[in-house]
Formats: structure tokens, sequence, C-alpha cells
């Protein structure tokens, strides 16, 4: 298992390697980049969506969102109903998910591992990636030993600055990217963001000091979350974090047990995957 200074030697020199790389490359088609937001405001929970709701969740004018979907019916990425006047995602879509995820050497080689941690420590299990300001499970093991109400099947999204998984991610950014995302946070804060802006500092710290953070009790009085980050080069940071409920994960096993076997899972994955972290 690897230890926490070898997992923060590697969490900072990819972050060095991350500067030296350029933030984005060429220039940003605006017409592709709001089809693809219009794809991906529907949710796992979302069978149907007008034109009037897609337009509020990507704050685009309704006659673009309009003349999109019509665009996307024609090419097969979406379904209209007239009876209820509505769109759905057509197989297209899931067509590229899943080709997505069969493609991921990381998200193979993590598949069995928190499997067995799964089952091995009863908990839920999550592997997540950053999209825009929210976090999205790509990966999911939950065991017959879990005991837990949330509903976390893949394609659930959690906010970035609000989780104990999104500041895990955070943390494992650079600071300028980090100070980016927050600053886009801020532009729309809950009403308690000093308090969480604070919660933010103290589990990043966290993570840079013992490789994980927590959360027991406090984004949900029922559930207890540890997470980490995992970082492969050549890829964006990654969140793997496990879930249980509260009353089994008390402070004393999460930080002898559960916090720094995840952060080694988690080490262990990115060294199949190709880097050590």
């Amino acid at each position: 298992m690897a230890t926490v200074a070898t997992a923060a030697g590697g969490m900072a020199q990819a972050n060095k390697e991350r500067r030296e790389k350029p933030a984005s490359g060429g220039h940003l088609v605006q017409p592709v980049a709001r089809a693809l937001a219009l794809l991906g405001a529907f949710t796992p929970n979302d069978r149907w969506l007008a034109n009037s709701e897609l337009a509020a969740r990507t704050s685009l004018p309704a006659s673009t969102v309009s003349r999109l979907t019509q665009c996307l019916v024609a090419l097969g990425y979406l379904r209209y109903s007239s009876e209820r006047r509505r769109y759905r995602l057509q197989a297209s879509v899931l067509a590229l998910g899943y080709a997505a995820i069969a493609q991921s050497a990381i998200q193979q080689v993590a598949r069995g591992k928190i499997k067995a941690f799964a089952e091995q420590h009863g908990v839920d299990v999550t592997l997540s990636r950053r999209e825009r300001l929210n976090l999205v499970v790509v990966e999911r093991s939950l065991t017959a030993k879990a005991d837990l109400r949330f509903d976390l099947a893949v394609g659930t999204r959690f906010d970035l600055a609000t989780t104990p998984m999104g500041w895990a991610l955070l943390a494992a950014l650079p600071d300028v990217e980090r100070y980016f995302l927050l600053g886009n946070v801020e532009r729309r804060p809950p009403r308690d963001w000093p308090r969480l802006r604070r919660r933010c500092s103290e589990a990043i710290s966290q993570v840079l000091k013992v490789g994980y953070c927590t959360s027991l009790g406090e984004w949900d009085s029922d559930l207890a979350v540890v997470a980490t980050p995992l970082l492969v080069e050549g890829h964006a940071p990654l969140v793997l974090a496990c879930i249980g409920s509260a009353s089994d994960l008390s402070r004393a096993r999460v930080e002898r047990e559960l916090g720094p076997r995840l952060a080694g899972t988690a080490a262990a994955i990115a060294e199949e995957a190709g880097t050590p972290q």
C-alpha cells in the first residue's frame, strides 16, 4: 500500500506537470459547445424535457435551444414527442457514453478494485469525474452490507464545492485552476457559502496532509464519506470515495482503516493504469 508521503509526492508532481501544459488549445466552437450543453442537461432522473426546461438548465436563449434541439433530432441524438412536446435522449448518445466507459483504461482497472473494496468493507464505492462545476459518478460498486438511502447510480451528479468528493478533487488541482473554479462557484453561492468555503479549505488541507478528506455526518446526517483524488498522468483528476452509514463509519474506523486503505486503493489503480501516484 502506498504511503501518504508517496501519494503526496505523486500529487505534487502531477500538479506540476499540469501547470506546464496549456489549459486549452484552439478556439471554442460555440454551436458545438451549446449542443453538448443541451445533451449534458439530461440527468438519470429525466425521461423527457421541454425546450423551456433545457433553456433554464443551460442558460441558453429559447430560440437557440429550439434550433439546436431540431438539429439534434435530425442527427438522431434526441427524440421528439409531439404529444408531450418534449425531448428525450436517443440511443446514439448512450452509444457514445458506453464507448467512452469501455475504452477508459482507468475505469477498467478501477472496476475490480472498487468492487473488492466495497465487498471487504461493506460500503458504497464510487469513482467520479468533473463536469463543469459538478462531479459525475462514472463507476459504482454497492454491496448487500451497505444500507444507504441515497441512490448513487452511475450518472449521479454532485456539487463540486459543497461535497467531500468535490473537495478531494479540488485538492488535486493546481492553485490557479482551483481558484478559477471556486470563483465561478461564488457567482451563484449557496446561503451558507462562508461556512462551506472554510470547510472546503479544511478538507483540501486534510487531503494534502493525509491523502484523503472526510465528512462524517456533515454532508448528510446519516452518511459518512471518505474521498481521495485519483491521479494518472495524461488524464484529468478523478475522485474515489466510499460512503456508508454514519453509525458504521466512526471517526476512529475512518482514520485507522478506511481512509488510508482508500488512498492506497487509489494509488494502486493509478499505478496499474500507468503512472504511480
